[in-house]
């Protein structure tokens, strides 16, 4: 069965952005982007990246992880800002959202039902594992239904912002098992974690 997985950026503060939501590795952001991270990147992790780092990159790899992309809405609209209607295009995209009623791409597909409902769905279909982009209100509305965290954590604090998951998620405390780590020399840390009964 396929598994969904948080694979996101945070700071060591535990935070995905900064207050105002915008993206921290934008041109005004505060992320550190080093060359080992991207290199990391690029070998672990190519459909991750949005369609015009893979450009500027030449990476043509298909990936080994994901075929489908979630995100919500805010999330999907940092890239529509940034003037990309699917920034995932090799990828299957679908955005959550009640507000939008038509699809700025005809790739991407807009979902105005339960997620939870979704994301089941999705995993007894056949295919990679599912890739929950973000942001901070659909993870944390899928947060029951996580089955791997995969946390790149940054070596910086920010003091507030958006925090890994809403703070409208449940209280429901979850034990995780660390099945995979990676250090860089830059100070980046990848954290694979499995759900313990996943």
């Amino acid at each position: 069965m396929r598994r969904l997985v948080h694979y996101i950026a945070t700071t060591l503060d535990g935070f995905i952005a900064g207050p105002d939501g915008g993206d921290p590795t934008g041109p005004n952001g505060f992320w550190p982007i080093t060359e080992d991270y991207i290199q990391h990147l690029v070998a672990e992790y190519p459909e991750t990246l949005p369609v015009h780092a893979r450009q500027a990159l030449s990476v043509t790899a298909e990936g080994t992880r994901f075929d489908t992309v979630l995100e919500g809405r805010r999330s999907y609209e940092i890239g529509l800002a940034a003037g990309l209607t699917d920034a995932y295009p090799h990828l299957r995209h679908l955005v959550f959202s009640r507000t939008l009623t038509e699809s700025p791409d005809p790739a991407v597909e807009l979902v105005a039902d339960d997620p939870v409902a979704t994301v089941r769905e999705l995993k007894q279909q056949d295919g990679k594992d599912i890739w929950l982009l973000g942001g901070a209100e659909l993870a944390g509305s899928l947060y029951a239904e996580i089955d791997t965290l995969i946390l790149k954590v940054g070596p910086l604090t920010i003091g507030d912002g958006i925090p890994l998951f809403s703070r409208k998620a449940d209280f429901d405390p979850r034990t995780w098992t660390l099945a995979d780590h990676t250090v860089l020399k830059s100070g980046a840390v990848f954290l694979t974690y499995t759900r313990v009964g996943s």
